[in-house]
């Protein structure tokens, strides 16, 4: 039995199926679109806030080494290598202008270290570019949605 339906009347007479198959392909593009959109935000958001942690870290470190006359100086110095270190690599991961900032910490905490304790204004270079990447990454986590 062969059927000699027009496009028209097979259209009309399939339309429910058409438009559930419309509906379902857009809602599977959206919902892609939305995992992958969620997943960048808690990626950016996790790295924004390790980042915090570890300026705070990185900060009283660098005061108890500016400060401190009575620790020992060169554990706090190993223990802040690995902090500015770690903030650097992980920097990376996010976006704007944390991984450059990230990159000038490291390289002002390499200038500067050694003269902790003695220099003022080594100690307020190292508070500034922690200052500026904790604003970054303060930054990130106020952009995501």
């Amino acid at each position: 039995m062969k059927s000699n339906l027009t496009v028209k009347e097979q259209f009309r007479r399939n339309t429910v199926a058409l438009i559930s198959l419309a509906v379902a392909v857009t809602s599977l593009g959206y919902n892609t679109w939305r995992n992958e959109a969620s997943e960048h935000n808690r990626n950016q958001r996790l790295v924004a806030i390790e980042l915090l942690l570890m300026l705070g870290d990185l900060q009283q470190l660098t005061l108890d080494r500016h400060y401190g006359r009575d620790v020992d100086g060169a554990a706090i110095l190993r223990k802040a290598w690995a902090k500015v270190l770690t903030i650097r690599d992980i920097s990376q991961v996010a976006e704007g202008a944390v991984p450059a900032s990230a990159r000038a910490l490291y390289k002002i905490w390499g200038a500067d270290y050694g003269e902790l304790g003695a220099d003022t204004a080594a100690k307020d270079r190292i508070i500034a570019a922690l200052e500026l990447v904790r604003h970054e990454a303060r930054e990130i986590l106020q952009s995501l949605d």
